[in-house]
């Protein structure tokens, strides 16, 4: 039985632009919807459950900063950013906020195509990569992370991450003690060659951090490894309180 085709929203007040992205990624097998005010944008989201959300970050009624902050401790799905504006704080936010990906405009369809399906992949997949078969369960000491139930534990109390930041942390414990390049992570994450400048891996690593209680100036259990990457230290993850 084939797969249910992916059902796709994109929140853009540009209609013409728009329609035509809407026009091309149904062309290639998406359902696609759009909506073109921001204000209740946020509640489409949570009511609809979309399997991926195109955020445009300038909006009527409220952006996508804001909508993508509002929505993420309802809606598990991948968002990802797009904008006209190419500065670098703008994509910090938007990944601080919980956006899985972030698109500068103009971007070519085939290349946003391109991003949308690697996100799909993740999600259908787990970010079950470079793990032995059937695993679905890390132990560090009181430090768990099940897979299957895509949740962390420490200490017995549960820890809130994005789809995004679960998917790079199980990548990095499943790999405890063996050092990833930015290269390899989105390779594998991402199913996309590293361009040399995208910073998410950074940002995503420093929010994960302390939610893990590791030291931030000093960071013991996810290191980075100047000029190679980074790696998780399982023996100082069972040192977690």
């Amino acid at each position: 039985m084939d797969q249910p085709a992916w059902n796709v929203l994109i929140v853009e007040d540009d209609r013409r632009l728009a329609e035509l992205t809407c026009e091309y990624l149904q062309g290639n097998g998406l359902v696609v919807s759009i909506e073109a005010d921001g204000g209740v944008a946020a509640a489409r989201i949570i009511r609809e459950q979309p399997d991926l959300v195109v955020l445009d970050l300038m909006l009527p009624g409220e952006d996508g900063l804001s909508i993508c902050r509002k929505v993420r401790e309802h809606y598990a799905g991948p968002i990802l950013m797009l904008t006209a504006r190419t500065d670098d704080m703008d994509e910090i936010l938007g990944l601080e906020m919980g956006a899985d990906d972030y698109v500068c405009k103009p971007v070519r369809p085939r290349v946003l195509l391109a991003r949308i399906r690697a996100l799909l992949r993740r999600r259908e997949a787990g970010a079950e990569v470079a793990v032995a078969p059937g695993a679905r369960r890390l132990t560090f000491g009181k430090l768990v992370m099940d897979s299957a139930m895509r949740e962390v534990w420490l200490s017995g109390r549960p820890i809130e991450l994005t789809g995004a930041e679960f998917d790079l942390l199980w990548l990095l414990a499943a790999n405890a003690g063996r050092i990833l390049s930015r290269e390899e992570i989105f390779n594998l994450l991402r199913g996309i060659e590293y361009d040399g400048q995208d910073r998410s891996i950074d940002v995503r690593i420093s929010r994960i951090r302390p939610k893990l209680g590791d030291d931030l100036e000093h960071p013991r259990v996810i290191k980075t490894i100047r000029s190679k990457g980074y790696l998780f230290v399982g023996e100082a993850a069972v040192e977690l309180a």
